[in-house]
């Protein structure tokens, strides 16, 4: 929010009351109760600034114009974050993300609430995590984070954000973000030219325009993109500033699988060992996560941290990987260090990783699949990984027919993985008792589905959340192609009515 267009506005208020306008007199009596009952000749001749202001700060969802300067220009002390999104729906499922992962948190997520909540003011980071923390603490802490005394404060300022267009115009951070989703280039530099500070802003969660162009270019043509990402690293964008969960731009660069940003971003000094969402969780592993090839190995050039095994499993690199054993099936310290990343983001449930070798085992080999690196997958399996494991939200076979690894999907099923086990997958809501059938259904990965099948997949077998087959979920996924293909063969698709767009499915477009 802009002060100095907030106060020409209620300059302008004023002057429109004292010459009599109709429109202007019946906003001031619409949020000043004082001149409700005042006859128009006397609010013309009485009227003052600071009541045009009041109008304004009450137009704008704001108690009182103190209020709204302080949004408007908040304590040196302290970054208050710019809402981006008008939706309390969109807001509050960011409040229980706070509220799911505060046990598990990193660093930056415990410093969002070590800031904003003046209960845990002063407080260590274990003494935050062991401490009662409900629904109404993540609340004020959004709320406050975003500039607002309370949540009711904050509801009333989305929702007339949400239900007045023109209201917008008070949200600069607001407005780039729509000038971004539209790849509209000259209204983004407009705007960080009449808001100097604004490439350096921070939105919900702490997202910078930065983190968010970096997100949202993964679905903008290639050019455009990475045009956005230039035009705010040259208006002055912080290329290390990490959100409330330390993802910076290059970790969404990882995330998304994008070269192209991911080579601007390092080029511009981004640190390729910084860490989110716990312990190890580097732009690399973030990328190894959702088995994202390409940008691995840009990454992986720059840096291999943490090194453990689960990260060179999934570069396939197999003179990295020796050095996590000693001997044939001994695993050094180095194999197991930094794991304390586990998810993405909060719509995978909880975990806690151990230093069971059988786990840092099975995880290497499930992030080996991830990525096709089908090389390395004797060396773990003699040194004991097991090939219908399930460590943390899929298997081995699930995991490739995810992310539509051919080959490494038939070496596993040559070597004895069951076809048709079962396990979960994503979020609670996502996958529960699915199939690797399922999960190349959804994707619409033809040539993984007709593999599975070859190999002896049953097309008839239904999840257990939702009970559909694998035709089930090819419909309901919109994937034409997998629905033909299982339609030449005589499938019929099971229900799925009680499948709903899931909360807690995994979507790579999520920002950090």
């Amino acid at each position: 929010m802009n002060l100095e267009q907030q106060k020409k506005q209620a300059r302008e208020l004023l002057r429109a009351i004292r010459a009599g306008s109709a429109d202007a007199l019946a906003r001031l009596r619409d949020q000043h109760l004082r001149w409700v009952e005042v006859a128009d000749t006397t609010a013309q001749r009485e009227i003052a600034l600071h009541d045009a202001q009041f109008v304004i700060a009450r137009e704008q969802g704001f108690a009182s114009w103190t209020k709204l300067k302080a949004y408007a220009e908040p304590s040196p002390h302290a970054r208050h974050t710019r809402l981006f999104v008008a939706d309390m729906k969109w807001i509050s499922d960011r409040v229980h993300g706070l509220l799911q992962t505060r046990s598990s948190a990193g660093p930056a997520a415990l410093e969002q609430i070590r800031e904003w909540h003046p209960r845990f003011d002063g407080c260590s980071d274990e003494e935050i995590r062991q401490a009662p923390f409900t629904e109404a603490d993540a609340q004020l802490v959004y709320a406050r984070e975003h500039g607002f005394n309370s949540w009711d404060d904050l509801a009333r300022r989305v929702n007339l954000l949400a239900s007045d267009s023109s209201a917008e115009a008070s949200e600069p951070f607001l407005a780039a973000f729509e000038a971004l989703k539209a790849g509209d280039m000259a209204a983004l530099k407009s705007l960080l030219t009449g808001n100097p500070r604004l490439a350096r802003d921070r939105g919900t969660n702490g997202n910078t325009l930065l983190n968010l162009a970096v997100s949202i270019a993964a679905h903008a043509k290639p050019d455009v993109g990475l045009a956005l990402v230039e035009s705010l690293l040259a208006a002055g964008a912080d290329v290390n500033d990490g959100n409330d969960r330390g993802a910076t731009p290059l970790h969404q660069a990882g995330y998304s699988n994008q070269c192209a940003i991911a080579a601007a971003l390092i080029q511009k000094g981004a640190d390729p060992d910084s860490e989110a969402h716990g312990s190890g969780g580097t732009p690399l592993i973030f990328a190894l996560f959702w088995g994202k090839r390409e940008v691995s190995v840009l990454l992986g050039r720059r840096s291999v941290a943490p090194g453990n095994l689960r990260a060179c499993a999934g570069l396939g690199s197999k003179d990295s990987m020796e050095r996590c054993f000693s001997g044939e099936t001994t695993l050094t310290f180095e194999a197991c260090a930094a794991r304390g990343f586990y998810r993405p983001h909060s719509g995978f449930p909880d975990w806690q990783p151990s230093t069971d070798p059988q786990e840092i085992l099975d995880e290497a080999l499930v992030w080996a699949c991830k990525s096709g690196r089908t090389e390395v997958l004797p060396r773990l399996l003699r040194a004991g990984a097991r090939l219908d494991a399930n460590p943390y939200r899929g298997t081995p076979l699930i995991w490739a027919a995810w992310c539509n690894r051919v080959e490494t999907a038939m070496w596993l099923i040559d070597h004895g993985a069951m076809v048709d086990h079962n396990a979960t997958f994503g979020g609670p809501n996502h996958g529960q008792g699915v199939t690797a059938l399922h999960m190349a259904s959804q994707n619409g990965h033809v040539s993984m589905v007709q593999l599975l099948i070859e190999r002896g997949a049953d097309p008839s077998i239904t999840d257990d959340l939702h009970h559909g087959n694998a035709q089930g979920h090819a419909n309901f996924f919109g994937q034409i192609a997998v629905r033909d293909y299982l339609c030449s063969r005589g499938e019929t698709p099971s229900s799925r009515s009680s499948c709903g767009a899931s909360r807690g499915c995994p979507r790579l477009d999520r920002v950090c």
